[in-house]
């Protein structure tokens, strides 16, 4: 493949002449400008490639796969507390008609990128009534008991591996109200693996106080 030729001519003037060796000096001088430069054509092209890349945008905000074991919960558990990024939590049943409404809304708000200007958040639902789930026979395996499900729905958030009770939702008008759950994963995703949530008189922390009661 032939090579790119770039050339740097310089500009017309006027010359004055006076000897033979000024003249071939002055041509010498014109030819060592004017001789153009080679650049192989693939260092060219990486060149443009360099120039046109941009970062993409990397998403904060995770959907996992439901959690249908302990297993897969305590992978996800991992995965937040390392990230430091909240993990929340939906425990639905297939025999609950207000999981069918709440679990697309949470997981579109997500989607969306609710709460990752604070941070982001990461979400999976808990089937409840899984297999694996209903017949964990001890007390460390049995998500339900150990983090105290007596109703479905329920939202609850885990932040560097604890369960935020204090902000758990189990109120199905609540979780079926859009704002309040905008409000909710944006002031969950504030913890940052510091547990407390909200921050002092950030958006959304007055809403909770008074919900929740004091946060830590």
């Amino acid at each position: 493949m032939p090579p790119i030729i770039i050339s740097s001519n310089i500009a017309p003037r006027t010359i004055r002449l006076g000897t033979k060796a000024a003249a071939a000096n002055l041509a010498v001088r014109e030819t060592s400008v004017t001789r153009p430069h080679y650049y192989p054509l693939h260092a060219a092209a990486s060149l443009r490639a360099f120039q046109s890349t941009t970062p993409a945008r990397q998403p904060k905000n995770q959907v996992y796969n439901p959690i249908r074991n302990p297993d897969t919960f305590n992978t996800y558990l991992s995965l937040s507390s390392s990230s430091r990024i909240p993990l929340l939590t939906l425990w639905t049943a297939s025999w609950c008609p207000t999981c069918r409404t709440v679990l697309p809304l949470i997981q579109s708000l997500v989607e969306s990128g609710t709460g990752e200007s604070e941070g982001g958040v990461a979400f999976a639902p808990v089937e409840f009534d899984a297999p694996d789930i209903m017949s964990s026979s001890s007390y460390t395996e049995n998500l339900a008991m150990t983090y105290m499900i007596t109703s479905i729905p329920t939202l609850l958030s885990f932040d560097a591996g604890e369960a935020q009770t204090a902000t758990k939702v189990t109120d199905g008008r609540k979780l079926a109200d859009r704002q309040f759950l905008i409000e909710w994963i944006q002031h969950e995703a504030r913890r940052h693996g510091g547990r407390g949530g909200g921050g002092d008189g950030g958006p959304g922390s007055s809403v909770f106080g008074g919900l929740f009661g004091s946060k830590k």
